[in-house]
């Protein structure tokens, strides 16, 4: 089942999108609250794909669900719902661990288009057949196994969402190559995404500070001016 999670506290929203998912057939649990929200998710047996959270609820906003999710499950797709257009409304969200951001008002194309772009990631993580035993890619310090899909720094587990754990396994298999923003997008986000390309810049941001021992001033994953990113190997 394509099972989504709305956490919506108004009504009049939470009835519009369920309607658009639900007409594309996607199984749908509604909550109203944070609070209602995240006890649903860990009563529940079956698991869910995506949660979309409203930042704006009383109680338990939309933040702080997307932290405890984000706690719970590495794998679950999570879009944040705004009303305000603020960049660190988008940004605050990546940086808890959120996939997406949608800003409100929004259009059923746009809703569905961002949703069936999360998903079909989800899952093709999720029916990705496992590498060999031996498939593991070392870089320095660092130890990615693609069969157990981690990340070891000196022996010591890096937690990584799906999209992180993209973005490395992508930067591991080019190291010292400079990677622009757009195909880094286009390799995790797919090439069918309908969002903004500073997505990749928050992730960024947010691997760094797993990763670098100083992340204002990184080593590993460094930023090539005019150009996007790279891994860098030659660490003196």
């Amino acid at each position: 089942m394509k099972r989504i999670l709305i956490v919506e506290d108004e009504a009049a929203i939470r009835e519009f999108e369920t309607i658009n998912l639900k007409r594309v057939g996607y199984d749908i649990t509604e909550a109203c609250s944070g609070e209602e929200a995240l006890e649903i998710y860990d009563n529940d047996l079956e698991g869910f794909q995506i949660a979309l959270l409203d930042i704006s609820m009383p109680g338990m906003d939309g933040f702080e669900l997307c932290k405890e999710l984000r706690k719970r499950s590495d794998t679950l797709g999570i879009i944040m719902l705004t009303a305000r257009s603020q960049e660190m409304d988008k940004i605050s969200g990546l940086m808890l661990g959120a996939d997406d951001y949608i800003t409100k008002p929004f259009s059923p194309t746009e809703l569905l288009a961002r949703v069936d772009s999360l998903y079909r990631r989800v899952e093709l993580q999720n029916k990705k057949s496992p590498p060999v035993p031996s498939d593991e890619i070392v870089l320095g310090e660092f130890t990615l196994n693609l069969r157990r899909r981690t990340l070891l720094k000196n022996g010591k587990n890096i937690e990584l969402t799906q999209v992180e754990f993209q973005m490395i396994e992508y930067f591991f298999a080019h190291p010292d190559v400079s990677i622009d923003r757009t195909d880094i997008l286009n390799q995790v986000w797919g090439t069918e995404y309908f969002g903004e390309e500073k997505i990749v810049d928050v992730n960024i941001r947010r691997l760094r500070k797993k990763v670098e021992d100083d992340p204002s001033n990184p080593k590993h994953l460094i930023t090539v001016w005019g150009m996007g990113y790279k891994w860098n190997t030659d660490i003196t």
